[in-house]
């Protein structure tokens, strides 16, 4: 097999002709690496972080509506807190929370091609713990969430148990992640009502489309174009492959709330700290992007009548 330069960051749907299987596939380069741009994890997290927002990316290309899709991990290994939210039009954002005095995790075993060991991925996410999906419609006004404990060896694992019991939809999902691209597809067995099959022929079309899942590697999911990855995992059928949705970065921090915030704390708090670090720098708790003002930028956000739209310097 060939491995050719990827497509740009794209979701794609495809369906297998006269089959009871659909399923999604994304693929994120730019938009992963701006989502790190200030994030620095150990390869192991970092490879949990971007498995994680390819799961918010197919989570969300499966509804119908306008809104946001949030998949959060809680835990009690090294990785206490992990929050991947992706919107309908498919912006992105994500962090993860790492636990204090823990062992440091090895560098080793991810970036080698081996992804993420069960026995890595319980490191990360512990003994105990649960995946919380929470899905907002925007028009609707509706909040869904489910919830589903932490309790398989990889998180597509735990994912595919959010998938039986919250939607009762069989489904099976792989996902890797490596320090240039984050990835992953996922396929569904349709409800018997929606395939006009027999019982039998249904299930042995889900059979034979969950065995070319288990054979899809993790460097062709990283690398290979999808239309190879497809061809050569679930050849023999007739595939539908429809036209690719554009995945991007996105978090909502905006300089001007920051701005905003530093004029409601006053010129008096704001010159103090200035004078006791020589700067003041705001961060964004999600992104972790920084937002650093120096003396002239604080004296220009108190004069009256200075431009609202002057922005801060930022590292």
């Amino acid at each position: 097999m060939s491995l050719e330069t990827p497509a740009p960051d794209l979701v794609r749907r495809f369906i297998v002709e006269n089959r009871p299987v659909r399923g999604h596939w994304v693929r994120i380069a730019a938009a992963w690496r701006a989502l790190r741009e200030h994030q620095h994890h150990p390869a192991p997290v970092r490879e949990l972080l971007g498995q994680a927002v390819s799961a918010s990316v197919l989570l969300a290309s499966t509804l119908k509506f306008r809104g946001t899709l949030t998949l959060q991990l809680h835990g009690d290994g090294a990785a206490r807190m992990l929050v991947a939210q992706c919107t309908h039009d498919f912006g992105v954002r994500a962090l993860v929370r790492l636990g204090e005095g823990l062992p440091e995790l090895p560098e080793t075993g991810v970036e080698a091609g081996s992804g993420l060991t069960p026995e890595l991925f319980r490191r990360l996410v512990g003994a105990e713990g649960r995946i919380v999906v929470t899905i907002e419609a925007a028009e609707r006004g509706q909040r869904y969430q489910g919830i589903v404990p932490l309790a398989g060896r990889s998180l597509a694992e735990c994912l595919e148990t959010y998938f039986a019991s919250s939607e009762q939809l069989p489904t099976r999902v792989r996902l890797a992640a490596n320090d240039t691209h984050a990835a992953g597809v996922l396929i569904q067995k349709l409800p018997e009502s929606a395939a006009h099959q027999p019982a039998e022929g249904i299930d042995s079309a889900w059979a034979e489309a969950q065995r070319g899942m288990v054979s899809v590697d993790r460097l062709e999911l990283l690398s290979a174009p999808i239309e190879e990855v497809l061809a050569r995992n679930f050849g023999g059928r007739d595939l539908r492959l429809f036209r690719g949705d554009p995945v991007r970065f996105e978090c909502r921090c905006d300089p001007q709330r920051v701005v905003g915030l530093l004029k409601a704390l006053g010129p008096e708090e704001v010159r103090d700290v200035l004078n006791e670090q020589g700067s003041v720098t705001v961060t964004c708790d999600f992104c972790n992007r920084p937002y650093r003002f120096d003396a002239v930028d604080v004296e220009r956000l108190f004069v009256t009548g200075a431009a609202p739209g002057a922005s801060p310097s930022v590292h």
